[in-house]
C-alpha cells in the first residue's frame, strides 16, 4: 500500500473532522478569490486605462468631487463655468478636442443620471482604446430633442429607439418638466458608469426652463472667471439683455408660466457647464510620439491652471489611483488581511485534527513499524494527510471561488451596471496553491514529529 493510500484511508477514518477542517480552508480561499477578483475590477475602473481624457476641467474646489461627478456621475458638481470660458478653451492651441459636460437632473423613470453634451463625446475614446459601440441604425445626438441612453438605462426601463423621457428636476422642488426628450440610440455596455446614465443634446437642455442661470448671477461668474466690470459684462451681451428683457415683458404680459415653458434660445451668458473634457492635442507627424506629446500637454496645462486660471484643471487618472490607493486600497487590503485569518485559522484546525489525533493512532503506527515501514516514512504519511486537507481545501476554494463570481456577475451587472467577466482570473491566485502547500507542510510538521 502507498503512502498516498494509506493517508487517504487515515483521512476517512475521521472524515466528519477532516471535511469541516477541509471545507473551512475551501471557504477561506474562496473568499480570497473573491475579493482578488473584485479588486482586479475596481483596479482596471481607477487605471489610466479606464478613462479616455487627458484633462478635466471645472470650478475651483475639490479635486475628487469634480472626477466623482464627472467620471462616476456619484457626486453634485461644484459650480458651474460659463459657456465664453469653454469656447475660450476649447480654442487654446493644445487642445485637440474639448466637450460640453453638464450633469443636472435625472430621469423621471429610474432617475438615472443625465448629462448635457455634444455629439462630440461619442466619438471620442470613453477609455483608452475603447470607441462607444451605437448599432449602425442609431443615431447619436443630432436635434435639440434627442437623446442617447447607457445599457443599463434602456434595460430597465424597457426603453428602445423612439421612447421618449422627461427629466426630474434636481431642485428643493423636485418637480418634471414637461418636455420630452426621444431616443435616438442605445449604448453598447461599456462597464462604465455610462451604462446607468441619460445623454440629451445640450441645446435642449438650455432650451429647459432652470437649466439658464439667473441674470444677476450670471454677470457675477462672468466677473469673476475674466476679471471684466458689470457694465463690462453688460455692454458685451447687451443685444442678449435687451432681448432677454423684452422676453420677460413678454411673457408677463401674457401670463405664461416662464419657469418651465422657456423655448428661446437662452444667450451665452446665461449658460453654463460642470465641466469640460479635454483631449490635448497629439502629434499626428509622428504618430509614435502622438501619446507622449499629449501627456505632455496635459501637465502642462493643468500647470497653468494651477497657476493662473480661475478654474482647476486635473488628469483624471491622478484622482482616481489617489481613491484607490487611499480609499479603495484600504478597503481590499482588510479584506485580504480578514481572508488570511481565516485561512491561517483553518490551519490551526487542521493542525489540532491531526494532533489530537495522534494519541489514537499508536496502534496504527506501531503496526506500520512492525511492517518495516521507517521512521521517515510515518513521518511522511502525517505530512501528506496535512497537504491532502490543505491542497485539496484550496483547489476546492478555487472552484468555490470562480462559481461564486460567475453566479455574481449577472447580478452585479443587473443592480449596478458594474461588468464584472465571469470567467476572470487574477494572476494572484497564482500564489494560493504554493502557500497551501507551505502552510501544509508548516502545519503537519509537529504531528509529524510526534509521529517520529
Amino acid at each position: 500500500m502507498s503512502l498516498l493510500s494509506i493517508a487517504w484511508k487515515s483521512i476517512r477514518q475521521r472524515l466528519l473532522a477532516s471535511s469541516l477542517t477541509g471545507l473551512s480552508v475551501a471557504l477561506g480561499v474562496a473568499l480570497m478569490v473573491s475579493v482578488l477578483i473584485i479588486n482586479g475590477v475596481f483596479g482596471r475602473m481607477f487605471s489610466q486605462d479606464s478613462v479616455g481624457y487627458d484633462v478635466v476641467v471645472g470650478a475651483k474646489g475639490s479635486q475628487w468631487q469634480l472626477i466623482l461627478n464627472t467620471i462616476f456621475r456619484v457626486d453634485q458638481p461644484i459650480a458651474k463655468l460659463p459657456w465664453r470660458f469653454y469656447q475660450q478653451v476649447a480654442e487654446r492651441p493644445d487642445v485637440g478636442t474639448a466637450i460640453p459636460f453638464a450633469v443636472s437632473d435625472t430621469t423621471e423613470e429610474g432617475s438615472f443620471p443625465i448629462v448635457a453634451t455634444t455629439k462630440e463625446f461619442f466619438r471620442v475614446p470613453y477609455a483608452y482604446g475603447k470607441q462607444f459601440a451605437i448599432p449602425r441604425e442609431h443615431h447619436f445626438l443630432r436635434g435639440s430633442w434627442d437623446a442617447v441612453v447607457g445599457s443599463e438605462v434602456a434595460r430597465k426601463n424597457n426603453w428602445t429607439v423612439g421612447s421618449q423621457f422627461r427629466l426630474r428636476h434636481a431642485g428643493a422642488d423636485d418637480h418634471v418638466h414637461e418636455e420630452k426628450f426621444t431616443i435616438q440610440g442605445v449604448l453598447a455596455p461599456t462597464g462604465t458608469a455610462n451604462d446607468r446614465t441619460a445623454f440629451i443634446d445640450i441645446n435642449g437642455f438650455f432650451l429647459i426652463g432652470d437649466h439658464d442661470e439667473p441674470l444677476g448671477e450670471a454677470i457675477q461668474r462672468e466677473m469673476k472667471y475674466f476679471n471684466e466690470t458689470e457694465q463690462q459684462v453688460r455692454d458685451r451681451y447687451a443685444t442678449d439683455i435687451a432681448r432677454m428683457a423684452a422676453e420677460e415683458a413678454e411673457h408677463a404680459a401674457g401670463g405664461h408660466d416662464h419657469a418651465h415653458h422657456h423655448h428661446h434660445a437662452p444667450s451665452d451668458l446665461k449658460k453654463g457647464v460642470s465641466a469640460i473634457l479635454i483631449l490635448a492635442r497629439g502629434n499626428p507627424d509622428r504618430p509614435q510620439m502622438h501619446d507622449l506629446a499629449r501627456s505632455t500637454q496635459a501637465r502642462s496645462m493643468v500647470g497653468e491652471f494651477r497657476e493662473h486660471g480661475a478654474a482647476q484643471a486635473v488628469q483624471p487618472f491622478q484622482v482616481m489611483f489617489e481613491i484607490q490607493s487611499k480609499l479603495i486600497g484600504n478597503i481590499h487590503l482588510a479584506l485580504l488581511v480578514l481572508t488570511m485569518l481565516i485561512i491561517i485559522v483553518s490551519g490551526v484546525g487542521i493542525f489540532v485534527s491531526i494532533y489530537n489525533s495522534m494519541s489514537d493512532r499508536r496502534r496504527e503506527i506501531a503496526i506500520l513499524r512492525a511492517l518495516g515501514a521507517p521512521r521517515s516514512k510515518v513521518f511522511s504519511v502525517i505530512l501528506l494527510e496535512s497537504l491532502i486537507l490543505c491542497v485539496g481545501g484550496g483547489l476546492l476554494g478555487l472552484a468555490i471561488g470562480h462559481g461564486l463570481v460567475m453566479i455574481a456577475a449577472p447580478i452585479v451587472e443587473a443592480r449596478s451596471g458594474l461588468l464584472i467577466d465571469p470567467l476572470a482570473f487574477e494572476t494572484t491566485e497564482l500564489w494560493l496553491i504554493p502557500a497551501m502547500i507551505a502552510m501544509a507542510s508548516l502545519v503537519g510538521f509537529l504531528p509529524g514529529l510526534t509521529a517520529y
